[in-house]
């Protein structure tokens, strides 16, 4: 199998992203597993966990693992170093982890359903089938957002297989397998989890409405225009099953926002950094998390691997101007149309009457935050507790800065044990909403306030809410306004980049300047003399400027080694093999 040529590399990567499981050894992945027994189809199905969506992968700055869906390779946030994808001038690789990983990964889910095949008590694997079938087209999910067509193999293949030296398939034939495995799993998983991190029916809709609406605004934006649907038949079916696989977790009831009376609007912000410790003013762990559907499992002492919360608290992102416009005000409408915006005179002038979101993400200058050291580490969890706490100054960078994802208690770095969000009720609501608009271009109220306004309130609950009248009386656009809101509520989990691609509005955003706060004639002016960037013709600072953006970054190259082992996957458009 020559695309396997790292099989070997890329088995000892996914052994090595298995987080907090514990494996007995004879469930380590192999060709060698005795598939004699019921256990061990499950313990070779437990391994497929550690394929998910991770911190390091999904929005971590370092070079290293900086995975294809980070936000650092969106339009919204800069960094100290200039992201080749983000600035649209990567190249051709010799070698990509992803491709070679993926196809490797895909073949341990085929080896498991090929013998199960072979197996007299299938009833009593059936969750190990409906895993293996959810982690194969979690896998080819993967592969058609970075490459677009790619071989579909449904059977495991030899090393010298044949199969592997095949033209790639269409991505629709890709996607349409993905479906078929994931409802084939939804209807074999156990009703509720197992255990925590497992997967149950949810999670199975959930990722069934990801994929169809990722694929069906794919095919509806990527025909020669924002409506062109000359593929109308197929955009309507991937849009229906993304709307109704959405509904369906809804109506089951098994999930819901978070929310605590005691956090109020910083709800959202402590989801995200629930541990097993004592680690928010309510005293919740992670097991008051009702919003995960689907999560990357992380326990004390086990440590994550990465740095995660000075990788994110304050000035270690920067989050662009671009980002902090994005939030409606008070009165749901946009700041260029709000009465209720304050401008940009002051350092905090802007976050006035803001989407709550706004300041539970964002930091304020002023603003007493917290981190996981003995020095600035909470020791009591009272809000009038402030005698350890940091107190913020936005004068350096983008002059914005962050704290979702940064915990408070006193831990080492890389020993934060949140779990990560791969599949979110949040997200599930956003996508009912969003391929329920795009089916008919128009949406109810009603389909509104049961998506799009629970997550809006959940942390602005006086905030009014988006409906047709308040579109319409303003000159919005309800596209925008969902999205929006899916970008703001989303922000720095992994979904921007993907986003603008199959909007097919990467062209028009990323090229844009990266943009800090205004400058020129405001607060920052006179109280930021260190300042040495450059100002654009409003006065805000340049973070990034001559930024690319060309029709073939929509999707990745292939690497040049495989091109190379198999010339009949060809290349992708755009990018010359020369």
């Amino acid at each position: 199998m020559k695309l396997f040529k790292y099989i070997f590399s890329g088995l000892a990567l996914a052994l090595s992203l298995t987080g907090c499981m514990n494996f007995s050894p004879e469930a380590q992945l192999n060709d060698d597993t005795v598939w004699d027994k019921a256990s061990n189809f499950q313990l070779f199905a437990n391994q497929f966990y550690g394929w998910t969506h991770d911190f390091n992968a999904s929005n971590y700055q370092a070079i290293v693992v900086d995975g294809p869906h980070s936000d650092w390779r969106s339009d919204l946030i800069a960094g100290a170093n200039v992201n080749v994808y983000s600035a649209g001038t990567n190249s051709i690789p010799e070698k990509d982890g992803n491709y070679t990983t993926l196809y490797t990964r895909i073949y341990y889910t085929n080896l498991l359903l090929k013998h199960a095949t072979e197996f007299g008590d299938t009833a009593s694997i059936a969750t190990p089938m409906a895993e293996a079938r959810f982690f194969r087209a979690y896998c080819y999910f993967e592969l058609v957002q970075l490459y677009g067509d790619c071989i579909l193999l449904t059977e495991p293949a030899d090393m010298d297989s044949p199969a592997m030296n095949a033209t790639r398939n269409d991505r629709g034939e890709v996607i349409d397998q993905c479906i078929r495995d994931l409802q084939q799993a939804a209807e074999q998983l156990p009703d509720k989890p197992t255990e925590e991190g497992r997967l149950g029916k949810d999670a199975a809709y959930a990722f069934l409405s990801r994929v169809a609406l990722y694929e069906g605004t794919w095919q509806k934006f990527h025909t020669g225009g924002a409506d062109a649907m000359t593929n109308s038949n197929r955009v309507t079916k991937l849009l229906t099953i993304a709307k109704d696989a959405a509904k369906k977790v809804m109506d089951r009831g098994n999930y819901k926002l978070f929310y605590n009376a005691t956090l109020g609007t910083n709800s959202y912000r402590y989801m995200f950094i629930l541990e097993d410790a004592q680690c928010n003013p309510a005293g919740l762990t992670t097991d008051a998390n009702t919003e995960y559907i689907l999560a990357r499992r992380h326990r004390l002492s086990d440590g994550i691997g990465t740095n995660i919360t000075k990788g994110w608290l304050c000035n270690a992102v920067y989050p662009t101007k671009k980002l902090a416009d994005m939030y409606v005000c008070q009165d749901g409408l946009p700041i260029t149309k709000s009465s209720e915006f304050k401008g940009y005179s002051t350092a905090n002038s802007e976050f006035t009457n803001r989407d709550n979101r706004m300041l539970t993400t964002l930091c304020q200058n002023g603003d007493k935050v917290w981190d996981n050291t003995a020095e600035h580490c909470r020791t009591s969890w009272t809000d009038a507790d402030e005698s350890r706490a940091k107190t913020v100054s936005v004068t350096a960078n983008s002059g914005y800065q962050t704290h979702k994802w940064a915990v408070e208690r006193q831990v080492n770095d890389k020993y934060e044990s949140m779990d990560f969000p791969v599949i979110r009720y949040a997200e599930v609501l956003l996508n009912y909403a969003e391929a329920t608009y795009e089916l008919n271009n128009a949406i109810s109220d009603a389909d509104l306030d049961k998506s799009v306004n629970l997550v809006r309130q959940r942390s602005n609950p006086t905030m009014t809410k988006l409906s047709n009248s308040l579109v319409n009386n303003n000159g919005l656009s309800m596209r925008e306004e969902i999205r929006r809101e899916r970008t703001v509520e989303l922000m720095f989990e992994g979904f921007r980049i993907d986003d603008l691609k199959r909007w097919y509005t990467a062209s028009t955003e990323m090229p844009q300047d990266q943009l800090g706060v205004k400058y020129k004639g405001t607060w920052f002016e006179n109280h930021w003399s260190k300042q040495t960037r450059s100002l654009n013709s409003d006065g805000c600072i340049i973070m990034n400027t001559n930024r690319e953006w060309s029709e073939k970054n929509y999707l990745y190259p292939l690497p040049s080694d495989q091109t190379q082992l198999n010339p009949n996957i060809g290349q992708n458009p755009g990018w010359s093999t020369k």
